[in-house]
């Protein structure tokens, strides 16, 4: 035992002697070699090194990202790197690109590098921040909320998944508060008065703040009374699959028909938890008549809800986003969706029976779970198929 301690001791001073420290003893490099290889020419070997640039991420396409450090801005192709950024890749956040290769003198020069990962800053000065605007809806759709302020200035953002609750319901000129985190992009200066918002991630949305749902309608206790109640009032609900929302109109497909109906939800109380994707099962409260599953006449519908992802199993995820790919990379697929969001999901362990080879410009349909991403603007898949 002592001489082990003694080994131990020798070995410590050997190193300090040499004035080694711990980063000096990570190499950066590795050698291209067989294994066979006789190490005395290990020297006549290319050496690949490896090295990462942190700074704030400004903007991302799907396969290549700017980053802007306190010298320069580097644009990085990603198109073979991981992304894995706990946040996803939101405009603003600290991250480092890790790359194989050395930068040229000529400083943000990229193309003699290959990124491998794209990961969190470790030692970041600036966490991302929950945000919250206030303002009057001009727009909604799937992925997209539009919205203006009262100085004027109007902002776009991506919605895909989010949670939303509309006490009083959905109409252009109803104000809402949108809870988000990073920062607007390059157009989305003070001087303009449209703002990019296309890189933040909306965590929520209402109008009210906070969210406070409604307590559950209690089940009324069973009475001596034998009179029959009025079927007019009685509370009733159809299912159904959410097919579109365009402003205040949603379009519901009910699961007893082949026929969709709109519902006007300018003055219903309705809550999406997992947003208002095409795909997801959605819930119609109504009094009146017994639902047709044709027509809207005879009922009077109270309020609306959307399937809850936090309640549902992976192979009941039925949450879904559509477009044309814009950029991939080792891990992600990047679309443009039909009503102007770029989204970003993982390709990681999704049943993908695409067969474009998730070409660039190729049309498909993505399964996600917008449970997983609560805090993220990368979406998790579990189904990736043609459009």
């Amino acid at each position: 035992m002592k001489k082990l301690i003694c080994l131990c001791l020798c070995i410590c001073c050997t190193v300090t002697a040499a004035g080694c420290t711990a980063g000096d003893l990570v190499e950066k490099y590795i050698y291209h070699q067989d294994p066979d290889t006789d190490s005395e020419n290990v020297s006549d070997k290319p050496r690949i090194y490896m090295d990462e640039v942190t700074g704030m991420l400004q903007d991302f396409t799907g396969s290549q990202l700017t980053l802007k450090t306190e010298e320069q801005t580097y644009t990085f192709d990603v198109s073979q790197a991981t992304l894995e950024c706990s946040d996803g890749m939101i405009s603003g956040d600290e991250i480092s690109v890790i790359y194989e290769g050395q930068l040229s003198d000529t400083g943000s020069d990229t193309s003699t590098v290959k990124a491998l990962k794209v990961v969190d800053e470790f030692h970041k000065t600036e966490e991302l921040k929950d945000r919250t605007a206030h303002c009057a809806i001009v727009s909604l759709t799937p992925n997209t909320i539009t919205i203006k302020a009262k100085n004027g200035k109007t902002a776009t953002y991506p919605i895909t998944g989010t949670q939303q609750y509309y006490q009083n319901g959905i109409a252009a000129g109803n104000w809402v508060y949108v809870h988000f985190k990073g920062k607007f992009g390059k157009s989305g200066d003070d001087a303009s008065n449209v703002l990019d918002a296309s890189h933040v991630k909306v965590v929520s949305i209402s109008d009210i703040d906070p969210i406070q749902l409604p307590d559950p309608t209690p089940t009324p206790e069973p009475s001596d009374d034998q009179t029959e109640p009025d079927p007019s009032t009685v509370s009733k609900q159809f299912r159904g699959v959410i097919q579109s929302i365009s402003n205040n109109v949603l379009q519901v497909l009910p699961n007893t028909s082949s026929t969709s109906v709109d519902l006007d939800l300018s003055q219903l109380p309705c809550y999406f938890p997992g947003g208002i994707a095409p795909g997801s099962g959605v819930s119609v409260y109504y009094t009146g008549e017994d639902f047709s599953g044709e027509s809207l006449e005879g009922i009077s519908v109270s309020s609306v809800s959307g399937d809850n992802p936090d309640n549902m199993s992976q192979h009941q995820m039925n949450f879904t986003v559509s477009g044309t790919i814009l950029g991939t990379t080792a891990n992600t697929v990047t679309i443009q969706t039909g009503d102007g969001a770029v989204v970003t999901c993982l390709t990681e362990n999704a049943q993908n029976t695409s067969t474009s080879g998730l070409a660039l410009g190729a049309g498909i349909n993505i399964t996600f779970d917008p449970a997983l991403s609560r805090e993220s603007n990368i979406y998790t898949s579990i189904k990736i198929q043609d459009a």
